[in-house]
């Protein structure tokens, strides 16, 4: 059993009103500014009921599937992803384009799979967030599979698919 990491509290003031500025990018139609690294999420409160919208960055996407895998950098506690896991339909925006999906949310073993193939990609990224999540530094496949499965992923598949 791993210990607990310590996860960084959520953030406040201006540092949650900067986090949320790619918000306003996208809403502007400036998606495409990402690369395809960040999506808009748009999911329902579950207990107001009402659309709340949060970006994202892309860990994983499959074109021929259409599914874009996410990572909650701050734990299970994160409201985007509580909510998610009471109502799992959503939309998002990647790039200029929105999609119907359904949340679904890998076990720890697919996670390992998931940070290890994230850390071959983007390694400099890899590290940072197994850092700001309280894991160490990282370094090897076996530290990022570790850490991986104690990250909540989900996976988020469109409805339509072509």
């Amino acid at each position: 059993m791993h210990p607990a990491p310590q996860r960084p509290p959520a953030p406040v003031g201006w540092r949650r009103r900067l986090l949320r500025l790619p918000i306003h990018l996208f809403r502007a139609g400036l998606g495409p500014l990402f690369g395809g690294r960040l999506l808009l999420l748009i999911h329902t409160g579950r207990e107001s009921g009402r659309s709340h919208e949060v970006v994202l960055e892309v860990v994983a996407h499959d074109s021929d599937r259409l599914s874009w895998t996410v990572a909650s950098g701050f734990g299970p506690d994160a409201q985007w992803y509580r909510n998610l896991r009471q109502t799992p339909q959503a939309t998002i925006q990647s790039g200029r384009r929105y999609r119907v999906v359904t949340a679904r949310f890998p076990s720890p073993e697919e996670g390992g799979m998931i940070m290890a193939e994230y850390a071959r990609r983007h390694p400099r990224a890899a590290r940072a967030l197994c850092r700001f999540m309280g894991f160490g530094g990282g370094g090897n496949a076996d530290d990022y599979r570790s850490a991986g499965e104690r990250i909540p992923f989900v996976r988020l598949e469109a409805d339509d698919l072509p």
